[in-house]
């Protein structure tokens, strides 16, 4: 894969199938989007080219920074994109998708907390479901079927594509730089990615009790 990866650096396809990922990933979180951003900077950061069990092959210049400021810029804007894909749906989604989420505790939830957020001028909610499994869903849908307005949502839903997009290719970058372009580079990036993932869930599951805590404080 990183040798597949790394042909296509050099060449406009590699952004293609990062924004199709990124983009799509909003509908099917399962798509390994995170990890195709940090492979690809790994492969364009890379100081050597390894097959799975780590024998050198071959040597390549360091990553020039425009390459990896490119790889942020698309991996961002797709995320900005897919977001607004979902909010638009679920904007229109009308009385089905309404009678959905009440159905759900997670999207209802998830609805409430992110209408809070953003009338207090801020939506860290926003930023750390980028990290969290299928947050960004959730947050994405949920502003949607509120119908928060765009100029409340899409600030902090840039903010958050680019967050995610610097951290994950500064991961595969900084993995690249101190293990090379292998699997073992890759593997510890995506390890830290979700960890960060994780973390951001448990902090997403807290605040509600937090802020109950506050109001009968």
């Amino acid at each position: 894969m990183l040798e597949t990866l790394g042909s296509l650096v050099d060449t406009p396809w590699i952004y293609v199938i990062i924004g199709a990922s990124v983009v799509l990933d909003v509908f099917l979180p399962v798509l390994p989007s995170g990890i195709l951003v940090i492979a690809a900077a790994t492969a364009a950061a890379g100081t050597t080219t390894a097959d799975a069990v780590g024998a050198a092959r071959g040597v390549k210049p360091d990553a020039d920074v425009p390459e990896m400021l490119a790889l942020v810029l698309c991996a961002a804007t797709a995320s900005v994109l897919g977001d607004l894909v979902a909010y638009r749906l679920a904007w229109r989604g009308g009385e089905r998708l309404d009678r959905a989420i009440a159905r759900s505790r997670r999207l209802t939830a998830a609805q409430q907390k992110l209408g809070a957020a953003l009338e207090r001028g801020g939506a860290t909610l926003v930023v750390l479901a980028r990290f969290a499994p299928a947050g960004r869903s959730v947050v994405s849908l949920g502003a949607g079927a509120a119908h928060r307005k765009v100029a409340e949502f899409l600030p902090w839903s840039a903010l958050a594509g680019l967050m995610w997009a610097a951290y994950s290719v500064g991961l595969g970058y900084l993995g690249s730089q101190w293990l090379g372009a292998t699997w073992l580079s890759t593997a510890v990036s995506v390890l830290a990615l979700f960890a960060v993932g994780t973390i951001a869930g448990f902090v997403m599951s807290r605040r509600p009790s937090n802020q109950k805590a506050q109001q009968t404080a």
